[in-house]
C-alpha cells in the first residue's frame, strides 16, 4: 500500500496515539483533540484516524470470502493538497485546465446555447441545475460526482496524469494572498482581482455582510489572468457586479473576477468549526453535519462551504455560475475531503442523506432518497446517489485524500 506504509510510520501525532475508530462505533467517535490546537494540526490528527479506520476496514474485507475485487486502498487514486504538490505537478494540472478551456463544447446548443468550450459544459450543467443541487439532499453527492467527472475530463481529454488536488482551507488563514493556491505565481490558480471599488459582498442568502477586499475586478496575475467566462453571473454575492447575464441561456463573455478575503478565513476556517462538523455536536447525524457545513445563515454563520466561495469572492459568489472560477474545483475537493473524513469516522451515518429535492425546499418537495438520480449532462452518465456514497466503492469512485 503505497500510502499506508508511510502513514503507519507516523502514529504519534500531536501527542496522541492514533488508533482506528471501531467499525461498530457510535455516531460520534471518541477522538480527543484540543480545540485550541492549530486547525492544520487538528486536521492532521483527524486524517490519521481516518487512515487507521480505513486500514482496519480493508483488513476485514480481505478476510471475507466474498471480498469484492476492484477498488481497494492499494489501488485507490490519491488526491493531494495543492500546497504539497511539486511545481511541476501544479503546472501539469494548470495546463490541463487551460486545455479544457480551449476544447469545443459538447453540449446541445438548444439546451446550453452559451457554452463554447468543454469547460463551459461543466458551468452549464451547474447553472441549469442550481435549484436542484444546492441546499438539499443531492448537494454533497452531486458535487462529489461533479468533481470526479471534471477530474476524468482533465485526464482523458487533456492528458493530465494526476488527480484532482484540493485547497486546504485551514492553511494561510491569516493572509489568503500567501496561499500557493492564490499567490498569483505561475504555479497558482491565479491571484487576486484588480482593485474595483465596491461595497463588499452579501453572503448566506444575502443575510451576512462581508467587507470588500482589495480586489473585485479581473484576475490580475498568474496563469488565469484575465481568463474569460461565457456563462452567468445571475446572482453574484459581490456588490457592484456589472455585466450580469439576462438568463441561463445568455452568452455573456467577460473576465473572471476575484476579491480574496482573509476576513472570511480568519472568522470561519477555525479549529472549532472543523471539529464541530467532524467529531463534535454537529457531527452526530448526517442532517446536523450537512446543515452546519452549508451554513446557518439566519444565525450569521456562513458555514465551511459558503466560506470557501466568499473567500474567493467575485464570480465564485454566484450560486449559479461559481464554476467559472478555476479554483472552484480545489474548493469543492476540500469540501469532499471533509465529507469523506466525516463519513469514515461516522460509519452508522455515512450512507444516509438528508434534505428534499429543491433548494431550501422551495418549492416544497419530497425527501431525497439514495436512489435519486444525479444528472451531469454530457459530462458523465447519470448515476444514483447510492453510487456516490463511498469513495472506495468502485462504481465508479476509487480515491482517497492525503
Amino acid at each position: 500500500m503505497r500510502l499506508f506504509h508511510a502513514v503507519s510510520a507516523v502514529q504519534l501525532l500531536a501527542g496522541c496515539l492514533v488508533t482506528a475508530v471501531p467499525l461498530d462505533s457510535s455516531s460520534t467517535p471518541d477522538i480527543d483533540i484540543d480545540p485550541a490546537a492549530n486547525p492544520i494540526d487538528a486536521l492532521a490528527v483527524l486524517q490519521q484516524h481516518v487512515y487507521a479506520t480505513l486500514e482496519q476496514s480493508d483488513a476485514v474485507e480481505k478476510r471475507s470470502p466474498k471480498a469484492p475485487k476492484g477498488c481497494s486502498l492499494a489501488n485507490a487514486s490519491i488526491r493531494q493538497d495543492w500546497e504539497h504538490l511539486s511545481k511541476a505537478d501544479r503546472k501539469a494540472y494548470i495546463k490541463a485546465v487551460q486545455c479544457l478551456r480551449t476544447l469545443p463544447s459538447k453540449s446541445d446548443k438548444s439546451w446550453a446555447p452559451a457554452a463554447r468550450t468543454r469547460y463551459d459544459d461543466f458551468v452549464a450543467i451547474h447553472v441549469n441545475l442550481t435549484q436542484s443541487i444546492h441546499g438539499n439532499g443531492l448537494f454533497l453527492t452531486w458535487h462529489r460526482y461533479f468533481v470526479w467527472a471534471y477530474e476524468q475530463a482533465l485526464r482523458q481529454e487533456c492528458g493530465y496524469k494526476g488527480y484532482q488536488p484540493y485547497w486546504n482551507w485551514f492553511s494561510h488563514t491569516d493572509d489568503i494572498h500567501k496561499s500557493p493556491v492564490f499567490d498569483g505565481s505561475d504555479t497558482s490558480m491565479g491571484g487576486d482581482g484588480e482593485f474595483f471599488a465596491h461595497n463588499g459582498s452579501l453572503g448566506g442568502a444575502k443575510l451576512i455582510a462581508i467587507p470588500s477586499g482589495n480586489g473585485g475586478g479581473c484576475i490580475k496575475s498568474g496563469p488565469f489572468k484575465n481568463t474569460q467566462a461565457n456563462i452567468g453571473p445571475m446572482s453574484p454575492g459581490m456588490q457592484g457586479f456589472d455585466h450580469l447575464a439576462v438568463d441561463i441561456t445568455d452568452y455573456n463573455p467577460r473576465c473572471v473576477r476575484r476579491d480574496l478575503s482573509s476576513y472570511i478565513t480568519k472568522k470561519w476556517f477555525t479549529t472549532a468549526n472543523l471539529l464541530n462538523v467532524t467529531v463534535g455536536a454537529a457531527s452526530k447525524t448526517h442532517r446536523l453535519f450537512w446543515t452546519e457545513v452549508q451554513g446557518r445563515y439566519p444565525d450569521g454563520f456562513l458555514g465551511l462551504h459558503t466560506s470557501g466561495h466568499y473567500t474567493m469572492g467575485g464570480d465564485a459568489t454566484d450560486l449559479y455560475s461559481s464554476v467559472n472560477d478555476p479554483a472552484f474545483w480545489l474548493h469543492h475537493a476540500m469540501l469532499d475531503r471533509i465529507y469523506w473524513i466525516w463519513q469514515t469516522l461516522h460509519p452508522l451515518e455515512a450512507n444516509k442523506i438528508a434534505g428534499t429535492l429543491t433548494l431550501q425546499n422551495k418549492p416544497p418537495s419530497r425527501d431525497a432518497t439514495i436512489d435519486d438520480l444525479l444528472d451531469l449532462g454530457v459530462n458523465a452518465k447519470t448515476m444514483k446517489i447510492r453510487d456516490m456514497l463511498n469513495t472506495l466503492g468502485g462504481t465508479p469512485l476509487c480515491y482517497i485524500y492525503l
